[in-house]
């Protein structure tokens, strides 16, 4: 009775040992694929070519459109295909999910069987509120880890970051475009797409003046990184090697420190953090 004892407790350790070595091997996967968020606005054919140039599309591979984001998806997806068979031959499909075709799996592995994939502008919590909880969201996760580049631009760029910012504000019950407040629990996130989980994204940014907001976001989820990327500028994703491309700026915050949050209305104050400002061709790295 001991020895089989002995040997039940052996093979239970051995089994746990191996499930925590399993987990370890599958959560330290880093992805194939490559990240290309634009912050809105214009895109030149250079910032498109550059698109085209990371992906890395073969003859055989395809582009797939995801407007759910649009209130004109069809609108959307004619701008993107009328500049981008300019620049390639390579297929460009739009599909337009809504919540019941999002559950459809043949459709779903379209997408990810896409070499190239782009979201387009528009509301992130629209597109968000489409693919949550989808084969579609699966989908697009599983093409991240198998090589494919994820693209987008605006909300397109919003949904990339495991926590999202939707643009609204807890305390003003009415939405405004100007973020002109910087108060603890003000800011609204929910959850994005997840493709980039140490850094949330601000789009628009310099172009909207969207420092407040991404200050904001910054005291919510202190360990993340702050990155804000202008109007034609876009940053290239490659693990953990952020590059800039495109014609203006994008601002980086991280590291707050002594955050102190005031009991009387909502207000913060941060002793210290860091701030950095790059452009085309620069490099960093996030955690």
């Amino acid at each position: 009775m001991k020895k089989y004892l002995i040997l039940r407790f052996s093979f239970a350790k051995t089994t746990i040992v191996l499930f925590l070595l399993i987990s370890c091997f599958v959560q330290g996967q880093t992805p194939k694929g490559k990240l290309f968020i634009i912050g809105g606005g214009d895109r030149s054919d250079e910032l498109m070519k550059q698109v085209l140039s990371v992906a890395e599309l073969s003859k055989k591979d395809y582009i797939v459109v995801l407007p759910m984001s649009s209130e004109q998806p069809d609108s959307s997806f004619i701008f993107f295909k009328t500049q981008m068979v300019k620049l390639t031959s390579n297929p460009i499909v739009m599909l337009n999910f809504n919540r019941e075709t999002a559950q459809n799996k043949t459709l779903a592995d379209s997408v990810q069987k896409a070499k190239l994939i782009f979201i387009t502008g528009g509301d992130q919590v629209r597109f968000m509120n489409v693919v949550q909880n989808t084969p579609v969201k699966t989908a697009i996760q599983k093409a991240y880890e198998n090589g494919s580049t994820i693209s987008g631009t605006s909300a397109g760029a919003a949904v990339m970051s495991e926590k999202m910012i939707t643009g609204n504000q807890k305390l003003q019950k009415e939405y405004s475009g100007t973020f002109d407040n910087i108060r603890y629990n003000n800011l609204e996130t929910s959850e994005g797409l997840g493709l980039l989980k140490t850094a949330i994204i601000d789009q628009h940014f310099l172009k909207r003046n969207r420092y407040n907001r991404l200050l904001s976001a910054l005291v919510e989820f202190p360990a993340l990184t702050g990155i804000g990327i202008d109007e034609s500028t876009a940053i290239i994703v490659r693990n953990n090697q952020i590059e800039v491309a495109g014609e203006s700026e994008i601002i980086v915050v991280k590291n707050p420190k002594g955050i102190l949050k005031a009991k009387k209305n909502n207000l913060i104050s941060i002793e210290n953090l860091q701030m950095s400002i790059y452009t085309a061709g620069q490099k960093f790295n996030i955690k």
